[in-house]
């Protein structure tokens, strides 16, 4: 094998490993979003929610005054 090769055997297996981290990053980057979509979602659940228990808290208190 002469130098000319093994130099672009290197850079060629060098080039690969950077295209595997890239695709792993990307793969990496996916999930992230995914799992931020996700919290994002159960947090406006949980912000409705609390809406709806604040209004039957109120409404509650509103009966209460007046049906006494």
């Amino acid at each position: 094998m002469g130098m000319k090769d093994k130099f672009q055997d290197q850079a060629g297996q060098r080039q690969q490993q950077a295209n595997d981290k890239t695709g792993e990053s990307r793969e990496k980057a996916g999930q992230r979003s995914s799992q931020q979509r996700e919290r994002s979602s159960q947090q406006r659940d949980r912000a409705r929610q609390d809406i709806d228990d604040t209004r039957d808290e109120m409404e509650d208190r509103f009966n209460q005054d007046y049906d006494a």
